[in-house]
């Protein structure tokens, strides 16, 4: 590849083989690079780069296209600087080439570069977890592509901070850290799959703090230690960090294990000093134990009618010395009993804390140490609409988990962790009333981030509803309900259907805690006894309360405008 000037075409390049075409260093002496490109869509592996100071600044596939198409790099960030550009071509099979050609530097784009500022862009939660694109820049991007996340991954507290992972389906672990729950710095992906094609599917984290497994040599921090599994859905991997998760190793005897199953959960069994893996399979979860996390051995013990990404945790029952294990699927549910390193007796039913429609794939921190640690949760919120953004997808807000003993039995409630008030700015008071039918109470707003307090008292025959920018939210005294959405935004399939999603209480509904975010709605009842997590379109701003059916009495009512997340 030849050098490069400023509105100077250097000529058409073409990988017919694997490998990497480099150019000769250049000045960015314009804000754009014009170019053409067509071939393959796997992002980083059939693509044209810009390498600044030996990191990727700006990349592009071939958008799985056999004809040229023009594209355009807004290289404004890097003016003035030395820059080179390669053509990578590592992938096989049909779509296992790229084309580029009339690459050009220009002061003018040839296709139109829109953009908004990292975390400002109009749909972007500013309360809540959403991926960023680093080198990409293409909008509604989908599985496998940057700015897309789904699964949570091993979520682990370490040397004072929190990580985060989250899958790019199959394709890399997302990678994100905090040091106070709040707010997040996302870093590049932890690790990628070790070929393409190959896949790193979901699983979990874990601090090798006296090093059982001999990965960290003399001197070195604790291993973090990652375990997923390919796509073959039976090799079961390790993937090992030294730096405080800053880089990672896929470790070198992969697989550790050949075994049918996916979504290895592994934590440290404290009591009898040795390492659970918890794998999912054919509706049933499987346990196994290690004294290494390497070698690996069959607990002969299984939990069935289980489904996928398994969180398993001991947890303090409130208001006593005594503990419980909770065992949560994929879908949310759990249930509470006793472990004894190797078997899991289930005291309850399979139950419900959260009946939002987009509450799934459940993971959570250990904060603290000895058995019973306090347990922070967060949830994939699965499904949610972002159109024309450059971001997919979403997480809840953590949660601390908690048992309590209730007129049902034990139960886990799960309620907006306390490091949240750290976001309040203004407050909003008003005294205690009563609404009638018919009467209903506005209230003006200018912010589209609010959290939402206030007592309530309800009739069995008495309904609240709280429209809050179009989302509709409604309260009986045994109930939490979502309903259609009354604003023109909203999907007509979903306006034209009944509930869209209710979770009973157990008691009556004496308390309402909801966050508010540009496009989701999450809604505790009763200090967590219920939630519903859910994702939205946003509409109008205003918030109306209304009663139906008789009188409602409202305690003092707060809402509180929040401030971003994002620094």
């Amino acid at each position: 590849m030849t050098g490069l000037s400023a509105d100077v075409v250097i000529g058409d390049f073409t990988t017919s083989t694997p490998g990497r075409l480099v150019s000769a260093p250049f000045v960015v002496s314009q804000p754009y690079l014009n170019f053409q490109i067509c071939g393959g869509d796997y992002e980083y592996k059939t693509c044209l780069n810009v390498v600044v100071n030996g990191r990727v600044v700006r990349s592009e596939t071939g958008r799985a296209t056999e004809r040229l198409h023009a594209a355009t790099f807004d290289l404004t960030d890097w003016l003035g600087q030395d820059a080179h550009l390669e053509v990578v071509d590592e992938a096989d099979g049909e779509w296992g080439y790229v084309r580029v050609s009339d690459i050009v530097l220009s002061s003018t784009p040839a296709v139109v570069v829109a953009k908004s500022p990292l975390y400002r862009e109009a749909l972007r939660p500013q309360l809540h977890f959403t991926a960023r694109q680093f080198a990409m820049h293409r909008l509604n991007p989908v599985e496998r592509e940057e700015g897309w996340l789904n699964d949570l991954n091993g979520l682990v507290f370490h040397d004072g901070e929190y990580h985060l992972f989250a899958q790019r389906w199959n394709k890399c672990w997302i990678h994100a850290v905090s040091n106070d729950l709040v707010h997040w710095t996302e870093l590049e992906p932890a690790f990628f799959e070790e070929s393409l094609d190959v896949g790193v599917q979901s699983g979990s984290c874990v601090v090798d703090v006296d090093n059982t497994s001999g990965l960290a040599a003399h001197g070195d921090g604790p291993a973090m230690v990652a375990f997923w599994s390919r796509n073959d859905n039976r090799s079961q991997c390790v993937s090992y960090s030294l730096d405080r998760g800053r880089t990672w190793t896929h470790y070198a005897g992969n697989p550790i294990m050949d075994l049918p199953e996916r979504d290895p959960m592994v934590f440290r069994d404290h009591r009898r000093a040795q390492w659970v893996m918890v794998l999912y399979g054919d509706d049933r979860y499987q346990l196994l134990r290690s004294d290494d996390l390497l070698h690996w051995e069959s607990l002969d013990s299984s939990i069935s009618d289980s489904f996928e990404c398994p969180d398993f945790f001991e947890l303090g029952v409130d208001g006593s010395d005594e503990t419980r294990w909770v065992l949560v699927r994929g879908d949310g549910r759990y249930s509470i009993g006793s472990f004894d390193g190797k078997f899991f007796v289930e005291e309850t039913a399979q139950l419900q804390v959260d009946g939002g429609p987009h509450f799934y794939a459940t993971q959570s921190w250990a904060a603290g140490s000895g058995t019973a640690p306090r347990r922070v949760q967060v949830a994939w919120m699965r499904g949610g609409r972002y159109p024309n953004m450059p971001f997919n997808q979403q997480v809840s807000i953590p949660c601390d988990l908690t048992l309590h003993r209730t007129a049902a039995g034990l139960r886990m409630f799960r309620k907006p962790m306390p490091e949240l008030e750290r976001l309040s700015r203004t407050r909003h008071n008003w005294p205690a009333r009563v609404l009638s039918p018919g009467s209903p109470w506005q209230l003006g707003t200018a912010s589209p981030l609010l959290r939402i307090t206030c007592d309530v008292t309800l009739a069995p025959a008495g309904t609240l509803t709280l429209n809050i920018y179009g989302t509709q939210v409604s309260v009986t005294s045994r109930s939490i309900a979502l309903l259609p959405p009354d604003h023109p935004h909203a999907p007509a399939a979903e306006r034209q259907t009944g509930t869209v999603a209710e979770q009973p209480t157990i008691g009556e509904v004496r308390k309402l805690d909801i966050v508010v975010d540009t496009t989701s709605v999450e809604v505790f009842a009763n200090d967590g006894e219920a939630s519903l997590t859910a994702c939205v379109q946003p509409g109008h701003l205003g918030l109306t309360l209304t009663a139906s059916g008789a009188d409602c009495t409202l305690g003092e009512l707060e809402v509180v405008e929040l401030a971003s997340i994002w620094h």
